[in-house]
C-alpha cells in the first residue's frame, strides 16, 4: 500500500472517530437531562459529565443542578461546572453562581471559591440576559423577571411567546395576581395565556388549559388537551389520561379502554427517582388488571412498549431555574 493511500486511510479513520465524538456526546446530554427531568439526578450525572466535558454548557449547567441537588449543597464539582457553563455565556449558570451565598453550603461555611463574586455573576447575568432582551428574545425577557422579580418581563416573555412564561403568568392571575374589575376578566385572562402556553407546547400548560376547558364543560377539549399532555411525556398527563382510560371518570367522557389504560400506566412504574407518580400508578394498576384477561394483559405490555418507543420519554417537567 502506497504512503497516499496509508495516509488517506488514516484521515478517513480520524474524521469517523471524530464525528462520532459529538453524537456520542449529544446522545449523553439527552439522556442525563431525561434521567433528571425524572428526578433521577445520581443515575443523570456520568451522562452530563461525558456531554459537560465536550463542553456543552447546558450539560455542564445541568450537571451542576444535578450534583447540588445530589449533595443539597454547592461544592468545588458543582462550583466548577456552572462556571465552565457561565463562561460561555449560560444565563442560568450565571444565576445559580449569584446566589451562592443563599446556598446551604454558606451557611456550612464550605462555600468552594469562584472566578467572580455573587455580585459580579449577577451583573454579568443582566446584562448578558438584557441583550438577548434588547433582541426581542422572549426566554431572555424571562430570565430578567428571574432575575429582577419585575413582572413586566414576565409579561413581555409571555408576549414574545414563550411559552413557560405565559404559564406563569396565567397561573400568576390564577393564584389572584394583579387587580382586575371583574372575576370574569381575570379568568380569561389565564384562559389566554394557559392556551398560548398549551399550544406554544409547554406540557404544563397544557394540563392547566385542560383543566381550564374542564370548568367550562367544554369535555372535548379536556380530552384533547390531557391526550395531549399525555403524547408530551408529561407524568401528570400519562397519569390522567391512563386513569380516565380505565373508566374510574365516565364524567369526562373518554372511551373505556383498559388495554391503553394498562399501557399507559404501567410507564409510570420506572420512576423511581422521586415524585408519586409511581406510587399512584402502583395503587390503581391492580385494581385495573382485575378487570382484564390474560390476552389483554399480554396486549397492554406490548402497547406500552410501542408507546415509549414512539413518544417523548416521561418527565415531571421540573422547572429549570428551581422555584
Amino acid at each position: 500500500m502506497s504512503k497516499t493511500l496509508v495516509y488517506l486511510l488514516f484521515l478517513t479513520v480520524y474524521a469517523n472517530a471524530n464525528a462520532g465524538v459529538p453524537q456520542e456526546q449529544k446522545t449523553a446530554k439527552d439522556t442525563g437531562i431525561e434521567l433528571y427531568n425524572q428526578f433521577k439526578a445520581i443515575s443523570a450525572i456520568p451522562y452530563l459529565k461525558v456531554a459537560a466535558e465536550g463542553g456543552d454548557d447546558d450539560a455542564q449547567y445541568y450537571l451542576g443542578e444535578a450534583i447540588r441537588k445530589n449533595k443539597r449543597y454547592i461544592d468545588e464539582e458543582a462550583q466548577q461546572a456552572y462556571q465552565d457553563s457561565a463562561k460561555q455565556g449560560n444565563v442560568y449558570s450565571m444565576i445559580r453562581l449569584s446566589q451562592i451565598d443563599n446556598d446551604l453550603c454558606s451557611a456550612m461555611s464550605n462555600c468552594p471559591e469562584s472566578e467572580r463574586t455573587p455580585k459580579e455573576w449577577l451583573e454579568v447575568a443582566k446584562d448578558t440576559a438584557s441583550k438577548g432582551a434588547a433582541q426581542g428574545n422572549g426566554e431572555s425577557m424571562y430570565l430578567m423577571y428571574e432575575l429582577s422579580g419585575d413582572k413586566t418581563w414576565l409579561k413581555k416573555s409571555a408576549e414574545h411567546n414563550y411559552p413557560l412564561a405565559q404559564y406563569l403568568l396565567a397561573t400568576e392571575y390564577k393564584e389572584g395576581a394583579d387587580f382586575f374589575w371583574l372575576p370574569s376578566s381575570r379568568a380569561n385572562a389565564v384562559e389566554h395565556w394557559m392556551k398560548a402556553s398549551a399550544e406554544g407546547g409547554y406540557p404544563r400548560g397544557m394540563m392547566n388549559y385542560a383543566e381550564v376547558l374542564y370548568n367550562k364543560k367544554d369535555l372535548e377539549g379536556f380530552r384533547n388537551w390531557t391526550e395531549k399532555a399525555a403524547e408530551a411525556g408529561y407524568t401528570e398527563g400519562v397519569f390522567g389520561y391512563g386513569y380516565s382510560l380505565s373508566g374510574k371518570y365516565p364524567e369526562q367522557g373518554f372511551p373505556l379502554d383498559l388495554v391503553k389504560s394498562y399501557a399507559l400506566l404501567s410507564l409510570l412504574l420506572e420512576l423511581d427517582g422521586g415524585g408519586s407518580a409511581k406510587d399512584a400508578a402502583e395503587y390503581v394498576l391492580p385494581k385495573i388488571k382485575e378487570k382484564m384477561t390474560q390476552l389483554q394483559i399480554t396486549e397492554a405490555e406490548k402497547m406500552s412498549s410501542v408507546w415509549k418507543a414512539s413518544h417523548p420519554p416521561l418527565s415531571f417537567f421540573p422547572f429549570k431555574l428551581s422555584r
